[in-house]
């Protein structure tokens, strides 16, 4: 049999190609969830313990157990997603269900529980406890779709690494303005006020629909049967064996889950709420006047690296990329530590000021936003990289499972982020804190060298552990052309009759493709 390759992008043999607007609209569902994702990580802890009065240990750790449980309710959402295929598509019912239960749950979590009377600290325990766990299964239901959905956005190693820069698009419009907003509302009411809560859970309710809206709009014509690996109209029979089977013999998920959970960890450590007030605020004494303008110079320096990474993916592949871009930060990095180490209280030169702008203010903006910016180019990197993993599982086995993929890369990837909230909750409790810092928060003995392990010290150990992953990566750009010609061609020998077992047998790889598939 040589089945021969039909015309056009659509067509069942030719590369899955998307539109750049589909790609571009689609992002912003990782935008959609990235707004409840800040509020979790940076403000849930606040609101737990400041409005609703919670012990701090409760509300910091809550974060992790339920990051925990979050986990672990992936791999069953996978399956559900990989078994559906109905005629609204695989992903699009999961993405409106999704963002229809964050946001319910969000009214009754930050206005409903606040009715509970302070009497009754039992039940508002329980409920704040409840609702969260409802939170958490439609924040899994919407975000599962992110990595598992591009999988039939789009297949070409050229297109994909698009992906991160309208990624980046989506995150300004999602997590950097809720932030935006967040950081204004935060420093003119505090943190833990019900003012806060009362201003920005409103817009990030608003905010993640339209961009859940969006999203539904990119993904609505490639959410087909056709766009679905190998075999069609086929929906893969998963189990919990057959999950923790693919965990343990896919050898490229195994890498790419120890780059994207360290760098997630470390990003969520550095980037608490917390670790910023005790910075800027504790140290630095002006909290205002320096973590927003920091914040929008790292996006602004991150912006020539996003097009840097791109053309890089493009030309050696996504692997390359974030190699390259993850030493920068490293390297940049230990500036950045040496700076927080030689500082000192009280000494007007190691101070940072924008409004009296000194050397080490210089020194600092060059080493951290450089950085930054060449770290949080390649943050969401891991997201294509995951589909790239889903289609070697097609090339590996033939079964196609982007939801079970996309979840067990989750699951781990958040066991391991859900420590962020209780290593910075156990730290400040170090420097004898009984509620978390805010913009008011004085200086404590021992803050300087928190700081040092929050700031600096965890995300370098998460890239370290990154190269360290990517070195036992196998899949260059190079590598998936050959995987992606190979499948192609199971493809269209399975759509005139072959077996998949015969398909696999018979195409294994690139040398047994026919030329014009390469």
């Amino acid at each position: 049999m040589n089945p021969k390759k039909t015309n056009g992008t659509a067509g069942r043999t030719a590369t899955n190609k998307a539109k750049p607007w589909q790609l571009l609209l689609f992002s912003f569902n990782n935008g959609a969830t990235n707004v409840y994702y800040v509020i979790t990580v940076n403000y849930i802890a606040y609101y737990a313990n400041g409005v609703l009065g919670l012990v701090v240990i409760f509300a910091t750790s809550m974060v992790t157990v339920m990051r925990i449980f979050d986990a672990f309710t992936d791999p069953p959402i996978g399956m559900l997603i990989d078994k559906t295929s109905g005629r609204f598509g695989k992903f699009r019912p999961y993405m409106v269900l999704g963002n229809v239960m964050m946001a319910i749950s969000a009214v009754l979590m930050y206005f409903g529980t606040r009715a509970i009377p302070s009497s009754t600290m039992g039940l508002r325990y329980g409920l704040f406890t409840l609702i969260y766990m409802v939170y958490v299964v439609g924040y899994t239901f919407q975000t599962s779709c992110t990595r598992s959905g591009q999988t039939c956005i789009t297949n070409d190693p050229k297109q994909r690494p698009l992906f991160t820069i309208f990624n980046t698009v989506a995150s300004l419009l999602g997590m950097g303005l809720t932030q935006v907003i967040a950081v204004m509302i935060g420093g003119k009411y505090g943190y833990g006020s019900e003012k806060f809560f009362d201003v920005v859970i409103p817009i990030a309710i608003v905010l993640s629909m339209i961009l859940t809206a969006l999203a539904v709009v990119g993904i609505w014509k490639k959410d087909c049967p056709e766009n679905y690996g190998v075999g069609g109209n086929d929906t893969e029979k998963v189990n919990l064996k057959q999950c923790i089977s693919i965990l343990k013999e896919n050898h490229e998920l195994q890498m790419l889950v120890v780059a994207g959970a360290g760098t997630k960890l470390g990003f969520a450590v550095a980037t608490n709420a917390s670790v910023a007030c005790m910075l800027y605020a504790s140290m630095m004494g002006d909290y205002n006047g320096l973590f927003l303008p920091f914040y929008i110079i790292g996006y602004v320096a991150s912006v020539p690296f996003f097009i840097m990474n791109a053309r890089t993916s493009q030309k050696k592949g996504q692997k390359a990329s974030l190699q390259r871009f993850t030493r920068i930060a490293l390297v940049l990095y230990l500036g950045v530590l040496a700076l927080i180490f030689f500082w000192q209280p009280g000494n007007p030169q190691t101070v940072l000021s924008f409004k009296n702008i000194n050397l080490y203010t210089i020194a600092f903006i060059f080493f951290y936003c450089i950085g930054y910016g060449a770290y949080y180019s390649t943050a969401d990197m891991v997201i294509p990289m995951t589909a790239d993993c889903s289609d070697y599982e097609t090339y590996r086995t033939g079964n196609y499972m982007p939801g079970i993929i996309g979840t067990l890369f989750s699951l781990v990837d958040k066991l391991v982020s859900s420590l962020s909230s209780t290593i910075v909750g156990l730290a400040i409790t170090v420097v004898g804190l009984s509620t978390l810092p805010d913009s008011n928060t004085p200086y404590l003995p021992g803050m300087k060298v928190l700081v040092i392990i929050l700031f600096c010290v965890i995300p370098m150990l998460a890239w370290i552990a990154t190269l360290w992953s990517m070195k036992r990566y196998s899949l260059s750009g190079e590598r998936m052309k050959e995987i992606q010609a190979v499948n192609a061609a199971r493809k269209d020998a399975i759509a005139e009759g072959m077996s998949m077992k015969d398909a696999l047998e018979r195409f294994k790889n690139i040398e047994e493709v026919p030329d014009e598939y390469r």
